[in-house]
């Protein structure tokens, strides 16, 4: 049998409406393909993710002053630190970005399905003729 070409996808999700954690797991189902009757674990799934509003992330608790993002520059007492605050200040997407990478394998397609995430602070993103759908 002749296998057909699979469209690429492209999903847009809000940062506004759900948690970190549930935003990051909804991403990395989608980069892993795991919607998609016909996946393999060996591909990258063809589908794109669109992240609009990173700037207004929700957490819950304490982690804007707790959680830490930690950093070696490979010097002596060159440990940085941030919290999630002060990177959410600097880079929102970073913050998006580092929780789906903690969820996909740690194998050769990782940075190729990351590739596959876009994020954006507002609601404007250049992708709209793939989407062929309104932002929600």
């Amino acid at each position: 049998m002749k296998k057909e070409p699979v469209k690429a996808q492209w999903h847009v999700l809000d940062a506004k409406s759900t948690t970190l954690g549930r935003l990051a797991t909804q991403i990395a189902t989608i980069l892993l393909g795991k919607h998609l009757t016909g996946s393999a674990q060996h591909t990258v799934a063809p589908d794109h993710v669109i992240v609009i509003n990173s700037d207004s992330l929700v957490v819950t608790g304490k982690k804007r002053d707790q959680k830490m993002y930690r950093r070696y520059t490979g010097y002596p007492g060159g440990l940085r630190e941030r919290t999630l605050e002060e990177q959410m200040g600097k880079d929102s997407s970073f913050v998006i970005r580092e929780a789906v990478s903690g969820m996909l394998p740690k194998n050769n397609l990782r940075n190729d399905r990351l590739a596959q995430l876009h994020i954006y602070p507002t609601e404007t993103h250049p992708h709209m003729p793939q989407t062929n759908t309104p932002t929600v």
